[in-house]
């Protein structure tokens, strides 16, 4: 996904890893942008509802930023072709300011519920009349990362793990919301990368093993002898968030 609470140039180059284990989903997302100012990507993430503060873990790749180039060693070389995939398979009590956590090059924070934005920086909330555009998401999630303005930046990956209401399906964030503003189409320019038992129809790892992912660097997130799957999203498609079975 890609929901920012102010304006930004360009994004691109999408890429999201999800992978389920024990009641948890790993989730790792980066991309490349250009901002003229500071700005705050938001992450929805279907927690378990009423989920604490601290439920959500933060991981550092700030050591690990070809996470996603090592990924796609594991697949046979291929020209990528255009195509879109189907992409769907009360106030606060206390205005307490929500913990920030250092993660190599970002600011984060958990944010519980939609309320909880109003215990945020206000230029890293998004438009109150967005969430009602979007709708869904009243029960959600959220993780959000500040953006250090700048052109063409190559952020490393932005990693956590959250409680997850469904242990049968991986969730990636994909709807955007760029400049405030909900479009039922976007354009799309991800790709999407699962662990997971269950056979799909996308691409196939080559390879079980983990020969060329640094599982040390990776922490957890990605796990040995289980296959990798791959699907590139790309052209205008529905505005929605992708589930995949896990």
């Amino acid at each position: 996904m890609c929901l920012f609470s102010g304006p930004v140039r360009e994004v691109y180059g999408t890429k999201i890893f999800g992978r389920i284990e024990g009641g948890n989903q790993y989730l790792v997302y980066q991309m490349t942008f250009s901002a003229e100012s500071d700005v705050a990507m938001v992450l929805p993430m279907p927690v378990v509802p009423g989920s604490a503060e601290d439920a959500v873990r933060f991981i550092n790749l700030e050591s690990y930023k070809r996470f996603f180039r090592d990924l796609d060693k594991l697949f046979p070389e291929r020209m990528d072709l255009e195509f879109m995939a189907p992409l769907s398979d009360g106030p606060v009590a206390a205005q307490v300011v929500l913990e920030v956590h250092e993660v190599g090059a970002f600011e984060a924070s958990f944010v519980p519920t939609i309320p909880d934005f109003v215990r945020l920086d206000p230029r890293f909330r998004l438009p109150d009349q967005v969430w009602g555009e979007l709708g869904g998401y009243d029960d959600f999630g959220f993780a959000v990362f500040k953006l250090t303005a700048g052109n063409t930046q190559h952020a490393h990956p932005m990693a956590f793990s959250f409680p997850t209401r469904d242990e049968k399906k991986i969730f990636f964030p994909t709807v955007h919301v760029h400049n405030g503003k909900v479009h039922l189409e976007a354009q799309f320019d991800h790709k999407l990368y699962c662990q997971t038992d269950t056979p799909l129809k996308w691409e196939a790892s080559n390879e079980l093993s983990s020969d060329n992912v640094e599982l040390e660097k990776a922490q957890g997130i990605f796990v040995a002898n289980e296959k990798c799957y791959r699907q590139t999203l790309r052209g205008i498609g529905k505005n929605a968030d992708v589930y995949r079975a896990a």
